[in-house]
């Protein structure tokens, strides 16, 4: 008899405990997974520029994947998309990038210096493969009226050091090497190249361990359909017959001319700014190196992430930069306007060069095998530096964005 109720009354503190269980599985697990669903969609505030500041540090701590779930294997390609302000040439790029065969094994970094909706929502459309909306945290934008904006106690450009100097101006000290003072709206695009070659490298969580080569391209480019499986080619080409090429070229700044000829050609080359800056691939091998020189980069007097490139190589990167380069480019420039073409932006004119590309160039398509046709020399290049870099405060800015916080 006693068996019995003490059975019965294990039963019941049994069924008590499940009751319990259930109730906390209910009113904490749930809770939980709201909380998650909230970080995962939390909204980019664009209320103030205090709040968007708070929005572009929580945004590159949490670094939200967008599109996660629908494909979780690891990318086998990175492609990083520096970002300013012109949505019509991004949608053509997104466009490109949806049109590209194997994309969806790809992770596509959007590297933004200014901050809208539009821009944002543009990106947050993109459903075919992965995506990660990172901000750089000193635009201007964010800045209107103080260093690294553009602060009213600075000196005018134009302003000789003489009269710099009498009126007292902030930045009297310090023009660069042709007697200009900074602009803040010129400086900008090579601070943000810095930092996110830096944060991708570096601080981009779900690439720790990623060894391949990141792509990096800018918002006015266009891919042709085959620009992941010629990456790949390029890459397996690399391994074979140019292990010691540092960088890797998909694009030129020929377009399309002669593309059914040079479709399957590549050459190497010494890198050069105005050759070889349109789809860059990196390796962490040369991330490193250009971070050895962190401090020559960010102090050389010039306001060209890519003139300042080719200046370090041979000079402290002590070997010169070897590029392996698509004679048939893969990245078209769309871009008709921006920080070196003063024109007004034609995206619709922009739009129909491609669609005639695209028919010119269908048919020479996903080649089976690479060739190397040509050889170049690799040695320095020396040019004359373009100026506008020379306030000690960009030097110390970009410095420090190699400093791990």
């Amino acid at each position: 008899m006693r068996f019995r109720v003490l059975k019965k009354n294990f039963i019941a503190v049994v069924a008590l405990l499940a009751v319990f269980l259930t109730l906390c599985y209910i009113m904490f697990g749930t809770s939980v997974r709201s909380v998650d669903w909230v970080t995962q969609t939390a909204k980019f505030d664009y209320g103030t520029i205090i709040s968007m500041r708070t929005s572009v540090y929580d945004s590159n701590y949490k670094q939200s994947i967008q599109n996660e779930e629908r494909f979780p294997s690891e990318p086998e390609m990175v492609i990083a998309v520096q970002v300013h302000n012109r949505p019509a040439y991004l949608q053509m790029l997104i466009r490109s990038l949806e049109n590209v065969k194997g994309i969806e094994k790809a992770l596509v970094i959007f590297s933004h210096d200014y901050f809208s909706e539009e821009l944002t929502q543009i990106v947050k459309q993109v459903s075919f493969c992965k995506v990660l909306q990172i901000f750089f945290p000193y635009s201007t934008q964010l800045y209107p009226s103080e260093f690294p904006g553009q602060d009213p106690r600075d000196c005018p450009r134009d302003m000789s050091k003489t009269d710099a100097l009498r009126a007292g101006c902030s930045n009297a000290e310090h023009p660069d090497s042709y007697g200009h003072y900074r602009e803040a709206s010129i400086t900008q695009t090579k601070h943000h190249w810095w930092w996110k070659l830096h944060f991708v490298f570096e601080r981009v969580k779900v690439l720790r361990g990623y060894k391949r080569f990141v792509v990096f391209l800018e918002e006015d480019n266009y891919l042709l359909p085959d620009f992941h499986h010629f990456f790949h080619a390029m890459v397996d080409l690399r391994k074979i017959d140019c292990a010691d090429c540092d960088v890797l070229a998909l694009g030129n700044h020929k377009g399309t001319s002669d593309f059914l000829q040079l479709s399957s050609k590549t050459e190497t080359a010494s890198w050069m700014s105005t050759k070889h800056n349109i789809g860059m691939g990196i390796s962490r091998e040369l991330y490193y190196k250009l971070m050895g020189c962190n401090n020559e980069f960010c102090t050389y007097d010039d306001y060209n992430w890519d003139w300042t490139l080719q200046h370090l190589s041979g000079t402290c990167v002590s070997k010169p930069l070897k590029v392996l380069v698509a004679l048939g480019s893969r990245v078209l420039h769309t871009g008709d306007c921006g920080l070196h073409q003063k024109d007004e932006c034609r995206p619709e004119a922009a739009q129909q060069r491609v669609d005639e590309a695209l028919r010119e160039t269908e048919s020479a398509l996903f080649v089976s095998q690479l060739a190397i046709t040509a050889q170049s020399p690799t040695e320095h290049q020396p040019h004359m530096k373009n100026g506008g870099w020379g306030d000690v405060r960009d030097h110390a800015l970009c410095t420090n964005y190699a400093v791990r916080l």
